[in-house]
């Protein structure tokens, strides 16, 4: 694997903010507007961190950075939210890619860490996406990550001020990742 995730902590504020302020316009077109409660400044990111530490504390949302093996240098954020425990036990990946490092597979494998977290660690039972149509390169990081497409929802998600109809894809414990990230069902 090129890349590894963990829990962004403070001491990662810096290249967050940087890496957050770099992507602004890139992604722009494929994030809710107006959700983000901190301000895109140090003491903004800084915030967002220790709330995310709080919402991991509370086992609500699990987020990490996603980091290049070569060098430790930060490169998106790939997260679990929507914890829902009782006889649910799923949650919602979500992630982002630095546009400088796109189409290197870093997406697919946080994406494929993410989910071992989510089973081996955290015991849930399904993760789940939501991905726009035409946001062709996140539908292929689903399939790639071996994640099932389960249907189409239209008007899902208020994305850039609008209301998107989103790709459903998933997976399961019942699944299995190779060391690829190839999807396949298990024998039991």
């Amino acid at each position: 694997m090129k890349v590894y995730v963990r829990p962004i902590v403070a001491d990662d504020a810096p290249a967050l903010l940087e890496l957050r302020r770099r992507n602004q316009e890139f992604l722009r077109p494929w994030e809710p507007r107006g959700i983000n409660p901190f301000p895109l400044t140090f003491e903004g990111i800084v915030a967002s961190i220790e709330r995310a530490q709080i919402e991991r504390d509370e086992d609500r949302r699990y987020t990490c950075g996603i980091f290049e093996r070569d060098g430790d240098v930060l490169v998106g954020t790939v997260s679990l939210a929507n914890v829902s425990r009782g006889a649910f036990q799923n949650a919602t990946v979500g992630y982002f890619v630095d546009r400088d490092h796109n189409n290197k597979g870093y997406a697919t494998e946080a994406v494929v860490l993410i989910v071992r977290i989510a089973f081996e660690q955290l015991g849930l039972h399904r993760v789940q996406a939501g991905v726009m149509p035409r946001n062709h390169a996140s539908n292929r990081v689903m399939e790639k990550a071996g994640f099932r497409f389960e249907g189409y929802s239209p008007n899902y998600l208020q994305i850039n001020g609008v209301w998107e109809g989103h790709n459903m894809y998933a997976f399961t414990v019942e699944d299995d990742l190779d060391r690829t990230g190839e999807r396949r069902e298990r024998d039991t």
